[in-house]
């Protein structure tokens, strides 16, 4: 068996302050590609040499190499930016200066407040997927962008005036809670639910915006049960914690979908709050639709993951744990 054998390879940038963004403050950027891929990482004047063996050395120039196409498009580059670029170099994805061999680097979503790229090769494809059909399913684990990349593209949309108005929604299910135990009117019971939906929109549109916006019906988030008996025509309409409606909420949002309209639907079939027996709306409609060809659906892994690192693994352990549990057999 051969020994693996380290060598060291150059990357020559001519933009010293693209070179110092693609270092970071302390050298953080290069210390966390170190760490995520088992490689020395050296500043030599213009030059930076990467010490180790194959195929990690490979990965981090291709992730320094796309880092640097980011800066050039006018990105700040942000620690997590490192677990993106090694996040797709690690998929097959390659880049070169400009960031145009890879479609996934060159996708973006452009908001008034920032522009919104993927972190993942799956995230990429939502955004095609969400480009490309009316409605979309984004299926997965808490932190992989499901119901934030849908946010920012209906802002988008928005905002180039491709529909009026942007309709919000969840339903007001959770850990068997009940809405008329809790204190307030309805909008202050309904708002912590709605919460996440509130927080993306807040970044993806100055404070001012998103209140004018939300007085003049152009933005408008409210829990499910306000959608029955409604047309959404000229809208982007995205459904959020969808695992949590029941079969008949499910039809029923579904079929409010009006001309010149686009639907996300976003859920984790593994974190359900229904009743014990009630059957889950979001997996009933995947089944009843899954002849549709008009329909669009992904499924986010825990690779997917863009929050705290650590985050994914906690996605993977309770996997693993599930899968054992439901295979132990009480005697």
């Amino acid at each position: 068996m051969t020994a693996d054998v380290s060598q060291t390879i150059f990357i020559e940038f001519d933009d010293n302050q693209g070179l110092m963004s693609l270092v970071g403050p302390q050298d953080r950027n290069i210390k966390r590609m170190e760490q995520k891929l088992s490689v020395s990482i050296a500043l030599r004047g213009n030059q930076i040499a990467i010490t180790g063996n194959e195929p990690e050395i490979t990965y981090a120039k291709s992730a320094l190499q796309y880092l640097f196409s980011q800066f050039l498009k006018g990105r700040s580059l942000e620690i997590e930016d490192v677990d993106t670029s090694i996040r797709l170099v690690s998929a097959s994805v390659t880049f070169d200066r400009d960031g145009i061999t890879s479609e996934a680097g060159e996708i973006s979503i452009p908001t008034k407040r920032r522009i919104v790229f993927p972190r993942s090769v799956r995230q990429a494809e939502y955004i095609k997927m969400m480009q490309t059909y009316d409605l979309v399913f984004g299926l997965g684990p808490a932190g992989t962008g499901k119901t934030y990349l849908a946010v920012a593209y209906g802002v988008s949309l928005l905002l180039s005036g491709q529909i009026d108005r942007i309709i919000l929604s969840r339903p007001a299910v959770e850990a068997g809670e009940k809405l008329g135990f809790l204190p307030g009117d309805m909008r202050e019971k309904v708002d912590p639910y709605l919460r996440p939906l509130y927080d993306a929109m807040h970044d993806m549109l100055p404070a001012e915006q998103v209140v004018k916006r939300m007085s003049n019906g152009e933005i408008e988030v409210a829990p499910l049960a306000f959608m029955r008996g409604r047309t959404l025509s000229n809208a982007f309409v995205i459904l959020d914690e969808a695992q949590n409606t029941t079969p008949i909420q499910m039809k029923m949002f579904l079929t409010r979908l009006g001309m010149n309209s686009r639907m996300v639907i976003t859920g984790d079939l593994t974190q359900v709050d229904l009743p014990a027996g009630v059957l889950s709306g979001l997996k009933d409609a995947i089944r009843a639709l899954e002849g549709v060809k008009e329909i669009g659906y992904l499924t986010f892994g825990e690779d997917d993951v863009v929050r705290h690192s650590l985050v994914s693994k906690i996605v993977y352990a309770y996997d693993q744990y599930t899968k054992n549990r439901l295979n132990q057999v009480d005697y």
